[in-house]
């Protein structure tokens, strides 16, 4: 009985890494997953899509019984590693940083444009 508790607990887990990381606001796994799939690795996405898979037979007592557990704890771990090993505050800065860049960029490209039509009509 612990296994199944166990698997139901590391499900659980999983999805609330899901909401709390990457913002995905679902309850079961499978939706959560699928919503999150462009933002996870594709190994990462495939072992949750194991998980998402087992959550359904993990809430049926005789389904259970034949759920490979090994398995399913590789998944869960490799799954949760990956979401834990995300950062908030570094995923946030870095957009902060490409928003500056792409400001910057087309100031730059508008700058360029605005010395090149002066030039072109003889003011310069």
């Amino acid at each position: 009985m612990t296994q199944e508790i166990d698997i139901q607990t590391r499900i659980a887990e999983t999805i609330r890494l899901l909401r709390k990381k990457l913002g995905v606001k679902d309850k079961t796994l499978i939706a959560s997953v699928r919503r999150a799939k462009r933002r996870l690795p594709r190994k990462v996405y495939k072992q949750a899509l194991v998980l998402a898979e087992a959550e359904q037979m993990a809430e049926h007592p005789k389904l259970r019984m034949v759920l490979d557990m090994p398995r399913l704890e590789k998944a869960s771990d490799e799954v949760q590693g990956h979401l834990n090993a995300i950062n908030l505050a570094d995923r946030r800065w870095g957009w902060f940083l490409s928003f500056l860049g792409s400001l910057a960029l087309g100031l730059i490209v508008l700058a360029a444009l605005a010395v090149f039509v002066l030039r072109w009509r003889g003011y310069i």
